[in-house]
């Protein structure tokens, strides 16, 4: 088993209190698992920060596919990248909307880039793309 460092933190009545209110919500047992996965999540912030850091992520879009050529340009954009791209799956919403998500590997910089082109493209009415990573 892993060996755990425990450590002491100083925190005012009221900011403990929202604190333990918004892990309780979201279904943490105690603090010590919230704590880690904040430290988690800013560890991964802050390394993929340098473009050059490999990293894995998805990039979740609603788009309209009747507006001018998105569908093409979107298939264009994707076959340029097959480095990146890993995998895509495609939902139809109702008769003009689709949801699409692409799984992504490689350089943050070029994942952020790619996600970039495609959410700027006219008929993308959402698109978010979360970097993350399998090791920390």
């Amino acid at each position: 088993m892993e060996k755990i460092t425990r450590f002491g933190v100083s925190i005012e009545p009221e900011l403990i209190k929202k604190f333990d209110k918004i892990i309780k919500k979201k279904g943490y047992t105690n603090r010590s698992e919230a704590i880690r996965d904040i430290i988690r999540k800013d560890l991964i912030t802050e390394k993929h920060m340098d473009p050059n850091s490999e990293a894995i992520g998805t990039l979740t879009m609603i788009y309209d596919h009747h507006t001018g050529n998105l569908t093409n340009r979107l298939l264009d954009l994707q076959h340029d990248h097959t480095r990146e791209i890993l995998s895509t799956t495609h939902i139809h919403i109702d008769h003009h909307n689709c949801l699409e998500v692409l799984v992504l590997k490689g350089k943050t910089g070029n994942i952020q880039k790619l996600a970039d082109n495609i959410k700027s493209l006219k008929g993308i009415k959402h698109g978010e793309l979360v970097i993350t990573e399998s090791q920390l």
